[in-house]
């Protein structure tokens, strides 16, 4: 099974961004082989890699504060991956670990929500 790929559009290389233990592996997308975390101290096969979905899906979830646009639309933040999720019913729903921002503008926003919030 081939995980979940993402890079921001400009970064000088994309990084494969399966996980295992909460690592993400430092090798380029596409890559052949184990991935690898720590200079290769730390191997795993596909087989071996975190599930893709979030340990976090059912957590008590509220919406996050909001920039003055807006951000994050109402979206709670996943304390286990720091995706924002739709909260239903004061949970967060099923989603998948993040694994990066779709696009450079998604980046931004988040960029700034985090300066502005914290962790």
């Amino acid at each position: 099974m081939t995980r979940t790929l993402a890079a921001l559009p400009g970064a000088a290389r994309r990084l494969c961004l399966s996980r295992r233990n909460g690592e993400i592996c430092t090798r380029e997308t596409g890559h052949r082989g184990l991935h690898h975390r720590r200079g290769g101290r730390l191997l795993w096969s596909d087989l071996q890699a975190d599930p893709p979905q979030c340990p976090g899906v059912g957590a008590p979830a509220q919406p996050a504060a909001t920039l003055p646009d807006g951000y994050p639309g109402g979206r709670a933040l996943c304390p286990v991956c720091w995706a924002f999720v739709i909260p239903v019913d004061g949970a967060l729903a099923p989603h998948d670990t993040w694994r990066g921002d779709d696009s450079r503008a998604e980046a931004d926003r988040r960029r700034d929500w985090f300066n502005a919030f914290g962790w």
